[in-house]
This record gives structure tokens, sequence and C-alpha cells, in this order.
């Protein structure tokens, strides 16, 4: 099957290939963000839109911001590029099998009467992982305690970094041993059809950490507070009865404890909704209780973050606006659009890799023998990873494109609930807040924005609000 009904095509034209396709991509990359830098550089002037609003010393400072994270983008791509062509170039993924299944026979940590195979890509996935924290903890050392703390958004010790670094691992082994181990038995026992088994075992397992990652996983990295009764409060229980959400619980997340950027989102399948409340978008929220100070012995002064949650936040009406494009959303059915485009998507993926796993010339190309096993494991890798790399991008950015698209029609919903007014203001806040520069290069933002711009989203409001009237 695959690539051997076509003699010509040898293991050297598909890592070539797969080489080749991966440098254009960079280089396309490249090509953007240095676009993205000329405008950081030559963008001297507030935007007509913004000029009540923002402030020179903003503006300037959102520049900064931008032109440094463009930058660091830059190099870690680079990097990142480095590493892979490196792992490719030299068989990594073939010897990283062969080194997990040495580790598995010295650590007698894996049963002989169990099936091997699963042992080994445990063994190897654990392997993979050890690897990309190696790799990439200078970048993430980097991009915190420098660049995010350069621009005054960091509230991390180094103690605090390292013990949420060492949770996230844990709990990503824990998590990912049974599923692999089950994605493996699944490919062995389902037969020729066993790609649908494994779509309909990854939509389980979608659902699954869905429902457990908020209530389980979410709390072992912050602390969530039920939000105190008050106008806040019975402003979004208002707005959630007059559009029929189905709002059980209301929190208050400890977002501080690592960084001033702020959010909002919600959470929850049929009749058990949360909303979610970063306490850097709540202005002058104050930590309630002396737990929280204990917490933060790892962090900034106290004293510290109050004053800086006195400078940045929304106030309530405009709290309630942002949550009436947030809820918007949930009207329109976009969580439910994307699930829906995401499993049509994984479905062919996985017809993708049935036909191609078991190819021993795909195998050849990462350098295994003609004859020699072939991981299961591995074959996910190489075939959604690398065979399939141009058609992740296209995807990618048909995503980024329908997302905003979702955008506008969650701020047209907004408007329509009259929140025209304090959305715009909240907007604008949130985007003074996190250092968002106004300006982008169209083509940076088409490739890469998820959300429109600001300015988009603006002159947007201002015409959804036209149509209504």
């Amino acid at each position: 099957m695959g690539f051997e009904q076509f003699g010509w095509i040898t293991p050297s034209h598909i890592y070539w290939t797969i080489i080749t396709c991966l440098w254009v991509e960079y280089v396309f990359e490249l090509f953007l963000c240095i676009r993205q830098n000329k405008v950081y550089k030559n963008s001297k002037e507030i935007p007509v839109l913004l000029r009540t609003t923002l402030d020179r010393a903003t503006f300037e400072k959102s520049r900064s911001y931008g032109y440094d994270k463009n930058v660091f983008s830059i190099f870690s791509e680079f990097y990142g590029m480095l590493i892979l062509t490196a792992l490719l170039s030299l068989e990594g993924l073939h010897y990283g099998w062969k080194l997990s299944g040495q580790l598995l026979d010295a650590f007698h940590y894996w049963p002989t009467s169990w099936d091997r195979e699963i042992g080994q890509s445990i063994s190897f996935s654990i392997l993979g992982m050890v690897f990309n924290n190696v790799v990439g903890l200078p970048l993430s050392l980097y991009s915190v305690f420098v660049l995010e703390e350069k621009h005054g958004f960091n509230k991390q010790t180094l103690g605090f970094f390292v013990k949420d670094y060492i949770k996230k691992n844990i709990v990503s082994i824990l998590l990912m041993c049974p599923i692999i181990s089950l994605i493996v038995k699944i490919v062995q026992a389902g037969g020729d059809y066993f790609f649908i088994y494994l779509w309909i075992f990854s939509f389980i397992i979608l659902l699954f950490l869905m429902t457990i990652y908020p209530v389980v996983i979410a709390p072992l990295f912050d602390k969530y507070t039920p939000l105190k009764d008050g106008p806040l409060k019975s402003r979004i229980e208002a707005l959630a009865e007059k559009i029929k959400f189905p709002l059980k619980k209301l929190f208050v997340v400890e977002g501080s404890k690592r960084s001033a950027h702020s959010n909002a989102y919600l959470y929850g399948f049929f009749n058990n909704k949360r909303i979610v409340l970063f306490d850097t978008l709540i202005k002058g929220y104050v930590i309630p209780d002396s737990e929280s100070t204990t917490d933060n012995k790892d962090i900034t002064t106290t004293s510290g973050i109050e004053n800086k949650k006195e400078e940045q936040g929304c106030n309530d009406e405009e709290i309630e606006a942002v949550l009436g494009h947030e809820l918007g959303h949930w009207k329109l059915n976009h969580v439910v659009k994307n699930i829906v485009i995401s499993q049509v998507n994984l479905f062919a993926i996985f017809a993708f890799f049935a036909f191609f796993y078991q190819n021993s010339v795909v195998y050849e190309a990462f350098g295994f023998s003609k004859n020699s096993h072939k991981p299961i494991i591995l074959g996910l890798i190489i075939v959604l990873q690398f065979l399939l790399q141009i058609y992740n991008t296209a995807m990618g950015f048909l995503m980024n494109v329908l997302s905003r698209r979702f955008e506008f029609q969650a701020d047209a919903f907004a408007v329509e609930l009259g929140y025209r007014h304090f959305l715009k203001s909240a907007l604008i806040k949130l985007n003074k807040d996190n250092l968002g520069f106004p300006i982008s290069d169209s083509l940076f933002s088409a490739w890469h924005h998820s959300h429109p711009t600001l300015l988009q989203r603006l002159v947007a409001i201002d015409e959804a609000d036209k149509k209504q009237n």
C-alpha cells in the first residue's frame, strides 16, 4: 500500500521532499516576520481611531514588546528548524526507538508477558518528552524571565517556574501513558478499519479531557475562587439568563501569580456551564484571602500586584460586554462547529494514516531497514507530522480564517445586546493592558492571527451597529 505502488518513489525522495517542504515553509514564515518587523520599525504614528484612547507611552511600549517578541520568534523558529533538521538527518526517530527499547530492557519496568510494542511506545514517548524539555527549556526560560520580565508581564520566580514545569510533565505522563497504550492496541486489533475505531476513541478522549481539565487539571496550577456576590456577579447572571445560557458557577482564577496578561473563558457541557475570569481582567481586584498571599511567596510582592491591578483591568460594564462576546460564540454554536470540523479533519487524517503507516518506503526514509518492525506510534508521528505537513499548514490557515470570521460574528452578537460602546472600550483596554501593537502587516496578520486586529474589530463593531439601527 502507499508509496510502494509507485516504484520510482524512493526513501531518499521522501526524505528530501520533507526537508524541502519544512525549509520552504520556514523561509515563508521568516519572510512574514521580516515584513512585520518593518511595521514595528516604521509605524511611528498612533492610528486615528485610537488617538483619543491610546497614549504615546503605551504605543511605544507595545511597539517595543511586539518587536522583541517577533525577533524572539525568528530566533526560536530557526533554532527549532536546526534541531528538527539534525534529528531527521541523523535518523533520530529510528535511534530514539532503539534507545527506548534498550531502556525498557535495562530497567525491567515492563513485564515480559505484556505487549512489548506498547511498553516501547510509552518509553519512546517519555524519551521524546525529555528531549523536547532539554532543547526547549532554554527558550522557555528566556521567554519568561527575559522577554516577559523586560516588559512587565512575568510574575513568576524561578522556583515557581520549576514547580510548574515539573507538575506539567507529571500530568502529561499520567495522561499520555494510557492514551498511547490504547492507541497502539486499537491499531493492532482493529483490522482494516482500525482508523474508524481510532477516531471514535480520539473523540471520547477529547470529551474526557474537556470535562476533567477545568475541574481536575487546571486547579493543580492555578487557584480558582468563586466570584463574590456583588454588582459584577449580578450583571453576569442577568446576562446569562437573558440569552438562556445555563450558567452554574462563576470563578476568578489567580492568573496574576504567573503573568499580568488577562483573559476570560467559558467551559462545560450541556446545562453545566461555567465562566472563568482572570483576576487581571477585573479592575481593582484584590486576592481575597491570606492563603493567596502565602501561595505568592514565589512571586513578586503583593503590593506590586495590587499596584498593577489598579492600573489595568476592565470595569463591570466592560467585563459584561466581553462576556457578551464570549457568550456569542456559545449562542452561535462556534465551539460545536469547530469540534465538527476538527473531527471530520481527524477522521480524514486517520484514514490517510491507515493507508500509509505500514509502508516500508516511508519508514526507510526515517532510517528503518526495509524488513524491520514498523512501530505504530512512529507511523503516527511520521504520517501526521511530516507526510501531512503541507495539508496541516493549509488547514491551520483556513481555521484562522474561520476563527476571524467567528470573532466578527461574536462581536456583532455583543453589539446586538447593546454593548457596542463598552465592548469597544474593553477591547482597547485589553489591548493596552496586554501591550498589543495595533498595527499589523496584512500578510502576517492573515497568516498568523486567529483574531482580527483591534482596528478591524473597532470598524466592524461600528458597521454592525449601523446595520442594526
